[in-house]
C-alpha cells in the first residue's frame, strides 16, 4: 500500500528527526535540574520583563524622575560600516533613484529602501524571547522552557520561519516604560584608582578580577557614588563602560574609513560589561531591562568565572528569568548630559517570530 504524505510533513519530520536531540558540542540540563520553567509571569507567558510595563506605579516612577523635560535619542547609527557580531551585515541600497513617479500635476516622486540584515542583532539591538538558549540533552532550551526546534513556525518546505511563542512581537505589545539608573562604570573605576583618569573606557577583561568586569558589589557601590535611589522592580539599568564611544552618535558621521575599521576592531576583541554577580543582583531587583553600550552588556572573554562561560548573563537572565537585554545603546550621551536618572520609553518593533528588533529609545529627563 502506497502512502501520500506531503512534502512538507516529511520536511518537518526530518527537521525535528535531525534536531530534536542535543546539538554537537556542549549541552547543559540546568534548565530542567533547576525548574527554569515555568516562569514568574506564568506558563504561557511569552512577554517575560516587559510585563512590568502593565503595572501603572512603574510608569508613575519612571514620569516622577523627569525634572528639566528634556529628551535625548539613545539608538546608534545603522550604516555598513558599524561594529557587528561575527558575519552580522547592514547592508541598505535604493531599489531606484527614484523608485518611482513622476506622478500627477505636482511631479511627485518617491524612494523607497532595501535593507538586508540580521534585522533584529544588529547595531541598536533587542534581544527578544527567541534569540538565547541552552543546548540541552533534549534539543534547545529557550524562555519558559519552549524546545526548538519543535516550536519553530514553520512554512513551505518546513522552513523554519518564525520563533513561534517566543517572538519579540510578544514584547512589542507591551514595550519598556520604566526608571532609567545609568551606571557610570568608567567614573566609577576611576573614583578607585583601578585605571587612569584620562581613560575613556574599561579595559577589555581577560581575567577574573579585571576592572573591565562590573560586579554585584560594584552596581550597589554606582548607586550610592551617584546618589540614587536604590534599584527597584521594573527599573531599566543602563551601564556605560565606555567602550561604545568608539563609534558614538557624536563622532560617527564623521568618522573617517580607518577610524570606523579601529572601531570594529577593538569590538572584535571583546568587551568590558557585567559580570554574572551582578547579572544575578539585578535580577533579585526585578528589574524590567539591562542596557548597554557594549555588543552583549557581559564582560568577555572574560567574566567572574573566566572565560570557560559564553555570555552567562544571557543565558541567567534571558532564557532562565525572561529579562531582556538591549545592547549597542549610546550611554555616551547621557553621560556627556550628566543625565543618571530619566524616563526610558521604548518598544521593539512588532516582527512576528523575530528574534530581537533595531530600536531608537527616548529618554525623558
Amino acid at each position: 500500500m502506497r502512502l501520500s504524505i506531503p512534502a512538507s510533513a516529511i520536511a518537518v519530520a526530518l527537521a525535528s528527526s535531525a534536531f530534536a536531540q542535543s546539538l554537537p558540542g556542549p549541552s547543559s540540563d540546568k534548565p530542567f535540574t533547576e525548574n527554569w520553567a515555568p516562569s514568574k509571569w506564568g506558563a504561557q507567558d511569552s512577554a517575560g520583563s516587559a510585563n512590568h510595563t502593565k503595572n501603572p506605579q512603574n510608569i508613575q516612577r519612571a514620569l516622577a524622575t523627569v525634572k528639566q523635560f528634556k529628551a535625548l535619542t539613545v539608538g546608534k547609527y545603522y550604516h555598513r560600516d558599524i561594529p557587528s557580531v561575527g558575519e552580522r551585515k547592514w547592508s541598505m541600497v535604493l531599489p531606484g533613484t527614484p523608485n518611482a513617479g513622476p506622478f500627477g500635476k505636482n511631479a511627485m516622486v518617491y524612494h523607497d529602501e532595501f535593507v538586508t540584515t540580521e534585522i533584529g542583532q544588529i547595531g541598536t539591538q533587542f534581544d527578544g524571547p527567541g534569540h538565547i538558549g541552552v543546548n540541552t540533552s533534549k534539543g534547545m532550551f529557550l524562555y519558559n522552557g519552549r524546545m526548538y526546534p519543535q516550536s519553530y513556525e514553520r512554512g513551505g518546505g518546513g522552513r523554519a520561519v518564525g520563533m513561534g511563542p517566543n517572538g519579540v512581537e510578544y514584547v512589542g505589545e507591551l514595550g519598556f516604560v520604566c526608571r532609567l539608573i545609568v551606571l557610570d562604570a568608567v567614573a566609577f573605576r576611576k573614583s578607585q584608582g583601578r585605571i587612569p583618569a584620562s581613560a575613556e573606557m574599561l579595559p577589555i577583561p581577560k581575567q577574573p578580577g579585571d576592572p573591565g568586569i562590573v560586579t554585584a558589589d560594584d552596581v550597589q557601590a554606582i548607586v550610592r557614588m551617584q546618589n540614587l535611589a536604590e534599584i527597584s522592580a521594573g527599573d531599566c539599568v543602563a551601564l556605560h563602560t565606555g567602550q561604545g564611544n568608539s563609534w558614538s552618535n557624536d563622532r560617527y558621521k564623521s568618522m573617517t574609513a580607518d577610524q570606523r575599521k579601529a572601531a570594529r576592531d577593538l569590538f572584535a576583541e571583546g568587551e568590558p560589561g557585567f559580570g554574572l554577580s551582578a547579572c544575578e543582583y539585578l535580577a533579585s531587583r526585578d528589574i524590567a531591562l539591562t542596557i548597554g553600550d557594549t555588543s552583549a552588556n557581559d564582560a568577555q572573554p572574560s567574566g567572574e568565572g573566566g572565560t570557560d562561560f559564553a555570555v552567562p548573563c544571557h543565558t541567567e537572565n534571558q532564557t532562565r528569568r525572561g529579562l531582556w537585554n538591549l545592547e549597542n545603546v549610546d550611554t555616551k550621551s547621557l553621560i556627556d548630559a550628566k543625565v543618571y536618572e530619566g524616563a526610558f520609553i521604548w518598544a521593539p518593533l512588532r516582527i512576528v517570530g523575530g528574534t530581537g528588533s533595531p530600536g531608537n529609545p527616548v529618554v525623558l529627563y
